[in-house]
Order: structure tokens, then sequence, then C-alpha cells
């Protein structure tokens, strides 16, 4: 790893009351990697994306982008560090069109922010992401799958260095799946950016990313490549069982 990470976690816990959520995890992410995040349902996933892109403050445990300790800054310090996220819900205005919802993105961030020229206005951006067409068009008109993408563009208008994506491919198709993957494999490799990615479609996951992390009843499990981690007995036992069985 040159230098410091683009994102790192030192023994992130996060309690809620009596219940442990995230463990005392600790994981660091380098500039331009694909990593993906998979765990089963009340593994700590969301509330570990939480804490990494300043939305929950950790219990104990701290964050640091580049080097700098981030622990209980708020969000606008993440974005102002280059992080930026997506949520479960795409979190569009919908009555705002296509067009503006991105000028919403470019507005928060403040044009000043140094970017590749693939983000330099809103027509780039929505070229980039694949909705030129539907730029006139409410955001509430358009399909699920094109809000997602537009929850992706309004993140990447903020102009970010690391990009945390919250189940994007959740309720989409396979082959919606498939070309969502290849588009975030595009952008990693276009924008020079960190990608760091939940998702509950497993299968999707580990064909797409180059680094996994298992998370467990809050704990970290494993974190490899994602041949190694489908053949980590723990994690098969936890999580996977049949569905990579096959």
């Amino acid at each position: 790893m040159n230098g410091h990470p683009q994102l790192e976690a030192r023994g992130v816990t996060v309690r809620f009351g009596g219940l442990t959520a995230v463990d005392g995890v600790s994981a660091a992410f380098a500039a331009g990697e694909l990593v993906g995040i998979i765990g089963p349902n009340g593994a700590g996933k969301t509330t570990f994306f939480n804490a990494l892109s300043g939305v929950v403050a950790p219990t104990a445990g701290d964050l640091y982008a580049h080097g700098r300790r981030l622990t209980g800054a708020g969000p606008h310090r993440y974005a102002a560090q280059g992080i930026a996220r997506t949520f479960q819900t795409p979190r569009v205005f919908g009555e705002l069109s296509v067009a503006a919802n991105i000028d919403f993105g470019l507005q928060f961030a403040g044009r000043h922010r140094k970017s590749s020229w693939l983000l330099k206005d809103e027509d780039s951006i929505l070229h980039l992401i694949g909705l030129s067409a539907q730029a006139r068009l409410p955001a509430a008109a358009v399909t699920p799958s094109q809000q997602r993408l537009l929850e992706i563009g309004m993140a990447l208008a903020t102009r970010p260095r690391l990009l945390l994506l919250d189940e994007v491919a959740a309720g989409l198709t396979e082959a919606e799946v498939d070309s969502m993957a290849q588009l975030i494999r595009r952008l990693r490799d276009e924008l020079d950016l960190t990608v760091i990615w939940i998702e509950h479609a497993v299968t999707t996951l580990l064909r797409y990313v180059e680094r996994v992390i298992v998370l467990h009843q809050g704990r970290k499990i494993a974190d490899g490549t994602p041949a190694e981690v489908v053949r980590n007995a723990e994690v098969v036992e936890a999580y996977l069982g049949d569905e990579v069985a096959a």
C-alpha cells in the first residue's frame, strides 16, 4: 500500500444500548480497490458502512481517511475527504428532473473540487451512468434501476475518491444487476475510485470484486480474494452454504 490507505477502520465497535452491532472490526482500503462486504442479515454490514461514512459514530475504535483521524466527525467532514455513499433505498428528489438531481450533487460538493473530466458537469455524469436520454424526466418517473443509477450519479457529482455502495443491486433483475456491476467496475477504472460495495446478492458480488470482507455477528471472519473466501470453512458454515456450492 503506497502511503496511507484511502480509508481505514481500526477496531471499530458500534453498540446500540446492550446490542453490539459491530464488534472490533479493522479493515484498510487502498486507492483503486474494489472491495465487497458480505454477511447474513444482522451481521452488522450496514452499521459498519454507516460508521465508515460518518453516519454513525463508533462506540470504540477509530476511522482514518488518508491517515487523518475522522472518528466522531460529521458526515460533511467525510464528504470533504472525498467519501460518498448511496443508501439501500435510493434518496433522489422525485419531483426534480434527473439532471437537477445531479446538479444538486454538484452544488453540494462545490464545483471547485478537482476531478476527472468525466465528471465535469451534469451532461458528462449523465452520459457516464447511461441516463442522458432521461435527463429532463422527473426522477420519480424513471424505473427503480434508473433511480439507483441516478443515486450513484448524485454521489459521483460530489467528486469522490471513495464510493460506498449500499445494496445497489437490490430489487434488480439479473440482467440489470449484471450491467450495474459492469458499470461499477468501469467507474472504478475510469475515475480511479476506491469502491466498497455491500450486497445481498452474494454470487454477483463475488464475481465482480477483487477482495471480500465477511462479517458475521458483528465480527470480521474473513478478508481475502473471492476464491479464498469461498473456501473458508467458517464463512461457508456461517453464511454461504448452498449459495456457492454450485
